[in-house]
């Protein structure tokens, strides 16, 4: 599984990459416009990503704009449903308006942080990214 990890405060950044290291290899970057960039690479590669973790607050683009962007992209390369990134929102805020509008924008979950890894790893089996 490849994944994704977008995230600017270097704790949950190194704790996410740990601990999601465990199930692919993972790709880190500390705000939206450099996982808009790293995601479009790899796109252009045809090595998609499972899996991207995106931080809500981030510096320079956010994590909400960074979802638009990346559904935006998938879309207009009609990739197919498949193929498709499987995205993940983290969260310190509870914030439910906020999360329910990056579900209305493409995003399949979201995690509070600290991030709880049992709930982690249901949801990513929920999403058929991992098997129990």
């Amino acid at each position: 599984m490849r994944i994704l990890i977008a995230e600017d405060d270097y704790v949950s950044r190194k704790f996410l990459y740990k601990f999601l290291s465990t199930f692919g290899e993972c790709d880190v970057t500390v705000d939206g416009m450099e996982a808009i960039e790293v995601f479009l690479s790899a796109l252009e590669g045809g090595s998609y990503y499972d899996l991207i973790c995106l931080d809500i607050m981030m510096p320079e683009v956010d994590g909400i704009k960074a979802l638009k962007t990346i559904r935006l992209l998938e879309e207009e390369r009609n990739l197919p449903k498949e193929k498709r990134c499987k995205i993940i929102m983290t969260t310190a805020l509870n914030d439910p308006e906020g999360i329910f509008k990056t579900y209305e924008l493409g995003s399949e979950a979201y995690a509070v942080k600290p991030i709880d890894t049992v709930k982690l790893v249901e949801v990513m089996t929920k999403l058929g990214l991992i098997e129990e």
